[in-house]
C-alpha cells in the first residue's frame, strides 16, 4: 500500500517493503517510490543520501542513481542500503557502463572534425546530466564487495534470476555493442561487513581521486 504522506513516523512503520530510490517519474507499483523532489508517483521525499529511513527492506532497486553521486558518496550510499536490507535481502543497481561508452564514443585514429564531436560526446558523456562518477564492473563490483555485499553478480536490462526484479528498467536505453552492454547492472546480496576491504578501499579513494579534486 502507498502512503498517503511522507513524514518521518510514517516512514517507520511501513517495513518490510520494496524500495525504489530515485525514483523520478518512473512510479513502480508495488514499491516505495523514493525520490528527492516531490514528483507524480513519488511516495517518500527524502534525501538518500542522508540516510535511508527504512529497515528491514525487502529489495532495493536504483536505476541511473550513483553516477550522480561522488565515490566516496556512493559508498556511503551503499553501506546505508546494507544497514536498510534485511539479511540476505537483495540491491539491483542499474549504471552507465564506463567500457561501452570509451568504446563506442571515441578513438584516436578518428579524423579531426569526428574526434572533435566524439571528444565532446565523451566528456559529455562523463560531466552531463548532473553525473560524478562512472563506473566500469570492476570498481562497482570491488566496492560492493568492500561494503559488504556477496555474491555480486552482472544482469542484462530487464533480466534476473529474482522475480522480484525482473522487468524494473525504465531508463532510456542505447544500442549495445556486442558483449559490452551500454549499462552495468549488478545484484548484490547482503552479507557479512568487510571492514578491512572497506578501509582499503576508503584508502584508494582518498589517494587516487579524493585527493585530487579542487576544493
Amino acid at each position: 500500500m502507498r502512503p498517503s504522506s511522507t513524514h518521518p513516523s510514517l516512514r517507520r512503520h511501513i517495513t518490510p517493503c520494496k524500495l525504489h530510490i530515485g525514483a523520478g517519474r518512473a512510479h513502480l507499483e508495488g514499491w516505495v517510490n523514493m525520490d528527492i523532489q516531490a514528483l507524480p508517483g513519488v511516495d517518500v521525499v527524502a534525501d538518500a543520501t542522508k540516510g535511508i529511513n527504512f529497515q528491514n527492506v525487502e529489495a532495493i532497486f536504483a536505476e541511473h542513481f550513483i553516477e550522480h553521486l561522488r565515490i566516496d558518496e556512493a559508498v556511503g550510499f551503499l553501506l546505508e542500503c546494507h544497514r536498510a536490507l534485511g539479511e540476505g535481502s537483495w540491491l539491483r543497481l542499474s549504471t552507465p557502463n564506463l567500457d561501452w561508452v570509451w568504446a563506442t564514443h571515441y578513438h584516436v585514429d578518428m579524423p579531426s572534425e569526428a574526434k572533435r564531436d566524439a571528444g565532446i560526446a565523451l566528456n559529455r558523456a562523463f560531466h552531463g546530466w548532473r553525473h560524478r562518477f562512472v563506473w566500469n564492473r570492476e570498481i562497482l563490483g570491488e566496492t560492493l564487495a568492500a561494503c559488504g555485499y556477496d555474491p555480486v553478480r552482472w544482469c542484462r536490462y530487464g533480466e534476473s534470476e529474482l522475480p522480484i526484479f525482473q522487468g524494473l528498467e525504465r531508463h532510456a536505453t542505447y544500442r549495445d555493442e556486442p558483449h559490452l552492454p551500454h549499462v552495468i547492472i549488478a545484484e548484490a546480496r547482503k552479507s557479512k561487513p568487510q571492514p578491512g576491504a572497506l578501509r582499503r578501499l576508503r584508502d584508494l579513494i582518498r589517494t587516487d581521486f579524493l585527493e585530487h579534486l579542487d576544493d
